[in-house]
């Protein structure tokens, strides 16, 4: 064993990881003991919970409250947790606590997962974020704990802020709001300001990204001392916070009493980056308001962190490109720093590869199911963001087209480019280069 992981590389480490919890907790998950009918439900159906639970999106085809015990309620919370922390930081901090030393391999593999700048001060690093996220999911679920408490009495009440907190925080959109109406994730909390602060809070707090943190950590309200992608991230994501509320409050949910309106369309604007809780009707939103919702799932939160999507950097490295174009500019920039070449190619990749999944798996799923497109494609953008948000037509999907949902929920995760990096043999740089002729684009 030892061997083998010697011969794998962290890319190859970190997709491997994540597929061996997505099939234990898909075993778990099988046993009669995980349904409330004390039944062995289908594997295809516990494959898609468990990916989506590992992979932190949200997509499910049973309601959780309804159809899972709470031993599978825990299992699939565990697995939320071990997903939003990722299996590499999961696997250092069991070795920290067991007081075992941390090779150069892992150190190396850690700083991939965690999207680090550097190898150095990795193991203390990864302290800090075990650190936050106990703190911050400890003080969610505090908070949230005497709305809930009072609604279902003390025993179900913490379990569900305990359940909720870690749910937001890693952006993983699973709910066990037990109301009588399935699927209705939070919109019994539509108009409840607690609620909604703090599920909206956990989801941005942990979309920011484990480096964001250290900065903001660090440096306080120095925001000038910030490394350039935290300024970039803090920018990026209130913008594209602040754009969609406005657009939901004044299009989408006009006919609302005001504090369901203004609650309703900030967490609109902030869920689909990338949660997939909701507090309002989706399917009552019009094909423009969908639409924008699927572009928010898409973009997703920052690199580094508990959310998924193609990241806010690599949207705001695309735009930064094309600024440079439109004024004939060399190179992109932000905060007076040029974007360097390697990194548009990367952004250029991740944003073709994540557009093609999104437009593939929803046409696919349309053809296949006879579903209109629309909704296809928002299901689609729901899982290739890992965000979770959905029409009601993962229930009614057939066996192909969950193991599409499957699949673009683990690349969501896992990172396209870390799946390429592992399946894909490098090439060896050399001198030479071949001869350029230009062709014309555009």
């Amino acid at each position: 064993m030892a061997k083998l992981r010697r011969k794998l590389t962290s890319s190859q480490m970190i997709i491997l990881g994540f597929a061996a919890v997505i099939l234990l907790g898909a075993l778990l998950l099988m046993l009669p003991v995980s349904s409330k009918n004390g039944e062995i439900t289908p594997f295809i159906d516990c494959l898609l919970t468990s990916t989506s639970a590992v992979c932190v999106t949200g997509l499910v085809v049973y309601d959780t409250a309804a159809h899972w015990t709470p031993f599978g309620q825990a299992v699939i919370i565990v697995m939320i947790q071990i997903g939003g922390m990722g299996v590499i930081t999961v696997a250092a901090a069991i070795t920290m606590m067991a007081g075992k030393k941390i090779s150069l391999m892992q150190r190396i593999t850690m700083q991939d997962a965690i999207s680090a700048p550097q190898v150095g001060g990795i193991v203390r690093f990864t302290g800090f974020i075990l650190k936050g996220i106990v703190i911050i999911e400890l003080l969610g679920a505090a908070i949230m704990a005497p709305v809930f408490i009072r609604d279902y009495g003390v025993g179900a009440g913490l379990w569900m802020a305990v359940f909720h907190s870690i749910s937001a925080f890693c952006n993983a959109g699973f709910d066990i709001v037990d109301d009588g109406t399935l699927f209705n994730s939070l919109m019994g909390y539509a108009a409840d300001p607690i609620i909604n602060l703090i599920i909206m809070l956990m989801i941005i707090i942990g979309g920011l990204g484990f480096l964001t943190w250290h900065d903001i950590y660090s440096n306080g309200i120095h925001v000038k001392q910030y490394r350039m992608q935290s300024k970039v991230i803090l920018t990026v994501t209130a913008g594209l916070i602040m754009i969609p509320t406005v657009y939901f409050f004044f299009f989408e949910l006009a006919h609302l009493p005001f504090a369901e309106r203004f609650w309703g369309a900030l967490f609109q604007a902030v869920t689909p980056r990338t949660a997939g809780f909701n507090t309002i009707d989706l399917n009552s939103t019009s094909e423009t308001g969908q639409m924008l919702t699927s572009l928010l799932m898409i973009i997703g939160g920052a690199p580094g962190s508990t959310a998924g999507g193609m990241k806010v950097t690599t949207f705001a490295v695309m735009v930064s490109a094309a600024s440079a174009v439109f004024h004939r500019r060399q190179n992109g920039q932000f905060f007076g720093r040029r974007i360097d070449d390697d990194t548009v190619k990367n952004a250029a990749a991740v944003f073709l590869m994540y557009v093609s999944l999104f437009l593939l798996g929803g046409m696919t799923i349309s053809k296949l199911e006879n579903i209109p497109l629309m909704d296809c494609l928002y299901e689609s953008a729901s899982a290739v963001g890992t965000v979770g948000l959905s029409l009601g037509i993962t229930p009614e999907l057939g066996a192909v087209s969950k193991l599409i949902l499957i699949a673009q929920m683990y690349i969501g995760r896992v990172g396209g480019l870390t799946l390429i990096y592992a399946t894909l043999p490098a090439t060896k740089n050399t001198l030479s280069k071949l001869p350029v002729e230009k062709i014309s684009v555009g």
